[in-house]
């Protein structure tokens, strides 16, 4: 029986041995590596570009907005390439908020509180093509903006002058919105846009500006102003741009516009002035090869002669109309005669009457 329980205490013993002299074994060769087992844990890899908190990372896109942020999150993932920001309270752009997004091609500021913008903020981006910056309350546009930029939305702003000197060298632009901003036409210089020589769209509408800004560059295929305070349509204003085939000058004030005016724009093909005070069909449609659509209603036009819209001749116009309005105006439709709209695509295309 002793010999039993002797026997007993022996055996857990000796299954206990190999384990604590691998335990030891384990320890001695950390101890001859100079690697304590607590410092294990940085031999890992290092963890690859981490999303930014509340914020959601995919395909390299970083979606950031309405999450009430007051300044741009910090250690965005440097491959990102479109970060989306709107939507939040964030103030200012800092100096350094990019300095790691070598490969941002597109930045959404859109519905902040933005109302300082850096000189060196966005140096870092040499790719960024878009940058929309529209309703915050930026007083004038940000200086040293990328090279690369082809499109720039900064409406619904606080933007009162805009200073040629923050065009220069962007000569990848393509598209500029300004509209809402409470800009005057004393606040924009002739030629702060003919450095652009690639711009093909531009919009600043529901703007103060009297008039139609001078030195646009001949790349631009559509104009929009409407929504302003212009009264007269200069056709120095309109010289050079023979690219130019849609014009929108609805809700202005315009009482005429000079003769030759459209000779300017020999490729037009819409022309939008309605809801202003003419008093007559603007010269030169007749001469027109390629206008095709001509919004006129709301107007104070009370005749229209047989050659105010067609050539005399046959075959001159290239292009047949597909939309002509002159409702709301004061002219008795039953005395225009029947051959005024002979370079009409079809009946259809007239509307007429229903004079307030």
């Amino acid at each position: 029986m002793k010999s039993t329980i002797i026997f007993l205490l022996l055996v857990p013993v000796c299954w206990a041995k190999p384990f604590q002299t691998g335990l030891f074994d384990f320890m001695l060769e950390d101890e001859a590596s100079g690697v304590g087992p607590t410092d294990r844990i940085f031999e890992l890899e290092p963890l690859g570009p981490v999303c930014p908190f509340r914020c959601q990372c995919h395909l390299r896109v970083v979606q950031c907005s309405d999450l009430g942020l007051e300044s741009v999150p910090k250690d965005l993932p440097p491959d990102t390439t479109l970060l989306d920001l709107q939507n939040n309270k964030i103030a200012e752009i800092k100096d350094g908020d990019f300095k790691n997004l070598k490969d941002l091609h597109a930045l959404i500021l859109v519905n902040n509180k933005i109302s300082k913008i850096s000189p060196g903020a966005f140096s870092p981006l040499g790719k960024l093509e878009r940058l929309y910056l529209s309703k915050n309350q930026l007083k004038e546009l940000p200086v040293n903006m990328p090279k690369s930029l082809q499109e720039l939305r900064a409406h619904e702003n606080e933007i009162t002058k805009l200073k040629p000197a923050v065009f220069n060298g962007l000569n990848q632009m393509i598209v500029i919105e300004l509209g809402t901003n409470p800009l005057k036409s004393t606040g924009i210089d002739p030629g702060t846009f003919s450095g652009l020589k690639k711009l093909s769209y531009i919009r600043i509408s529901d703007t103060n500006i009297t008039s139609v800004p001078r030195g646009l560059p001949a790349s631009l295929t559509e104009l929009h102003l409407d929504g302003n305070k212009i009264t007269k349509v200069e056709a120095a204003s309109l010289k050079g741009l023979n690219s130019l085939t849609k014009l929108g000058l609805s809700f202005n004030s315009i009482s005429a516009m000079d003769n030759g005016s459209l000779a300017n724009t020999p490729r037009l093909r819409e022309l939008h002035l309605d809801n202003n005070k003419l008093l007559k069909v603007p010269g030169g449609l007749a001469e027109h090869k390629y206008i095709q659509v001509v919004y006129l209603h709301n107007n104070n036009i009370s005749n229209v002669g047989s050659n105010d819209f067609c050539p005399p001749g046959y075959n001159t116009k290239k292009a047949s109309y597909s939309g002509v309005s002159l409702f709301s105006n004061p002219v008795r439709y039953w005395e225009i005669q029947p051959s005024t709209f002979r370079c009409v695509y079809e009946r259809s295309a007239i509307q007429l009457g229903n004079y307030k």
